[in-house]
């Protein structure tokens, strides 16, 4: 397993600005300590609730800048579905309305891969959104929890710190 430590003096200053800050202490030094983003064999030198943390904010971004259509056009559908993320989300951290949210999501993105993920412009991409609507809901309701899923996270994180980091 890679090593990840982050500064105690950091993660203070962070968690008086707030949840995403305090969290990005964390993501920031898994990233770096992993060269980016991750692939198949960075991966593996993390341990499960460092990357559960990774899919949170790659689902985090993408969802709340264009949604989950952006987030499986932009190819991210493997990481956020194919991994077990939703049930780390649910067995682990004891989030299952967002588990059982992306197992939902999971089923329409199967149904639309193809369709979703295919190569085009900046005009066809925005005709995506309104050819599937169905994706409408969930990028509501993940808008509308997101405040208080990032807290729950947050307070994981905190609790466990030692799973996700060396403080130092």
């Amino acid at each position: 397993m890679k090593q990840i430590t982050v500064n105690d003096q950091d993660l203070s200053l962070a968690a008086l600005e707030g949840n995403d800050e305090f969290l990005a202490v964390f993501i920031k030094a898994i990233r770096e300590a992993i060269g980016g983003e991750p692939t198949a064999e960075t991966m593996a030198e993390l341990n499960a609730d460092q990357m559960t943390l990774l899919c949170w904010d790659t689902l985090h971004q993408e969802v709340m800048d264009g949604g989950f259509i952006q987030l499986i056009h932009n190819g991210y559908g493997p990481f956020i579905f194919k991994n077990p993320f939703a049930k780390a989300l649910n067995k682990m951290w004891h989030m299952r309305e967002l588990s059982k949210m992306l197992y939902e999501v999971h089923t329409l993105w199967l149904e639309n891969r193809e369709a979703l993920e295919a190569d085009c412009d900046d005009d066809e991409f925005m005709a995506l959104f309104e050819r599937h609507p169905q994706f409408d809901d969930y990028d509501d309701m993940f808008v509308e929890k997101e405040e208080e899923w990032t807290a729950q996270i947050a307070h994981y994180v905190d609790e466990n710190i030692e799973k996700f980091a060396h403080v130092v």
